[in-house]
């Protein structure tokens, strides 16, 4: 297969773990005969700072043309620090989202057996969690209009608005998702109250009849949040608006023990991002020190995208090989175990790739 892939690796760890991912994906191609050509596009602070744009005009183009993409970061002290500042790195990252139609993430948690004690919950309830969150991406409250503050700035208002269609066609994401796992869904809303929420659980109940291998439950959003950490093994497919989205994959992501190891992909009609669910992490960019395997996870989960199942499985297996040997950076390192020795950032990306 020759492919184009878009690399954006933004602010911050971005180039370094982008870099490392870059390693494992060219490991792929020489091993099953796949030719990789990438073109670079800027992003985020780094490109506010060459051009004054967040998100450029040819990052756009870059990334239309592609069609696959691989993303690091976005992210700067300098702008989260300066709550003035009118053009910030994270509008590129809403807007990039908005323009490529990018209106599903697609959120994988899996824990570890050999991380389990990792986590912050307790071993006997976090072993075997494996579930994914869908979040609708380019809806809701983030998006809708009107949005702002009174004149007097005593008063802040923001709208969150969802169409049958865009409800329609994350819940078809969902439920195709479901189909290819243990075949349970559950939608995550706040029908009790709000009428966005009535209008999705109306349309998952009109469409399940049209997956009837799925089984498909409902849960608000409140409960929800508890029984992710109370009973994670249950989960096999959350779906969900937006903000509720936005907190819930953050809140599922501790389980692991590490935002290092987490994956995730937003899904369009045309373009389809994979990208670490981390940020940018200034505090330890140049200092080879990040962890890469989210991001490597995050390329195994381009190469399923395309059809190359076999390839991703073998990233897979070399991330979880260089788990099981140690071959890990500071964040995943025991403290109980005297004298393990912290990896760096490349030293894990040439592990991965050598033993795909």
């Amino acid at each position: 297969m020759n492919l184009n892939i878009a690399l954006l690796p933004g602010d911050g760890i971005g180039p370094e773990i982008v870099g490392e991912a870059v390693k494992v994906l060219d490991a792929v191609g020489a091993k099953y005969g796949h030719t990789f050509t990438y073109r670079k596009g800027l992003v985020g602070a780094c490109a506010i700072d060459v051009t004054g744009d967040p998100y450029p005009a040819e990052t756009h183009r870059i990334c239309q043309e592609a069609g696959i993409v691989l993303f690091g970061a976005i992210g700067d002290p300098k702008y989260d620090n300066d709550p003035s500042a009118k053009v910030r790195p994270e509008q590129g990252l809403l807007r990039m989202r908005k323009s490529l139609g990018l209106f599903a993430n697609v959120r994988p948690l899996v824990v570890f057996d050999s991380l389990v004690e990792r986590s912050p919950l307790k071993a006997e309830r976090v072993k075997g969690a494996d579930f994914v969150c869908i979040r609708e991406l380019t809806g809701g409250m983030y998006f809708g209009r009107p949005q702002g503050r009174s004149e007097d700035g005593n008063v802040a208002y923001d709208t969150c608005v969802y169409s049958r269609e865009e409800i329609e066609r994350i819940l078809k994401v969902a439920f195709e998702q479901a189909r290819k796992r243990r075949k349970l869904l559950t939608v995550v809303d706040k029908a009790n109250v709000i009428a966005t929420s009535r209008l999705w659980r109306q349309i998952a109940k009109e469409m399940a009849p049209q997956y009837p291998d799925v089984q498909v439950d409902y849960m608000f959003v409140d409960n929800a949040a508890m029984q992710i950490i109370q009973r994670p093994t249950y989960f096999d497919v959350l779906v969900t608006e937006n903000l509720f989205g936005d907190i819930l994959t953050d809140e599922s992501s501790v389980i692991s023990g590490s935002l290092g190891l987490l994956p995730s992909a937003s899904l369009g009609a045309e373009v389809a991002l994979f990208e670490p669910i981390h940020g940018s992490y200034p505090q330890a960019a140049g200092k080879n020190i990040a962890n890469p395997m989210a991001t490597i996870l995050s390329a195994a989960m381009l190469l399923e995208h395309v059809g190359l199942a076999q390839e991703g499985a073998a990233v897979r297996a070399a991330v979880e090989q260089a788990i099981a040997d140690g071959v890990v950076t500071e964040d995943l390192i025991d403290p109980s175990t005297t004298g393990q020795k912290a990896y760096s950032t490349t030293e894990v990306g040439d592990f991965v790739a050598a033993h795909v």
